[in-house]
């Protein structure tokens, strides 16, 4: 088990996920990834033959109600609780550089 995740392959899944993981970190998430792929394996070893597939664990059904059209709030109920706001709209962080739009 505890070969079934290298180091190699954590910093190559950190770098995918451009994440920056020290050496410690590393070495917890390769112990870490080695304990769930070990679990997982350990699930295999099930007997499900006689258990028909789910898609939940308890019953469920949906709960349907009728569409009521009712006021809007209003801009200044919507902008109360704003952090940061620019006349009638809300101000956010920029997340896209002018190169990538």
């Amino acid at each position: 088990m505890a070969d079934a995740v290298t180091t190699e392959e954590v910093r190559h899944i950190a770098t995918l996920a451009r994440l920056k993981l020290s050496d410690a970190e590393v070495e917890r998430f390769t112990r870490e990834l080695a304990a769930i792929i070990g679990y997982v394996e350990k699930l295999r070893e099930v007997d499900v033959t006689h258990v028909e597939p789910t898609a939940h664990a308890v019953g469920a059904h949906n709960v349907f109600r009728d569409d009521v059209v009712q006021p809007s709030p209003g801009a200044a109920m919507a902008m109360a609780n704003a952090p940061q706001k620019q006349n009638e709209f809300f101000r956010v962080p920029k997340v896209l550089d002018q190169d990538t739009v």
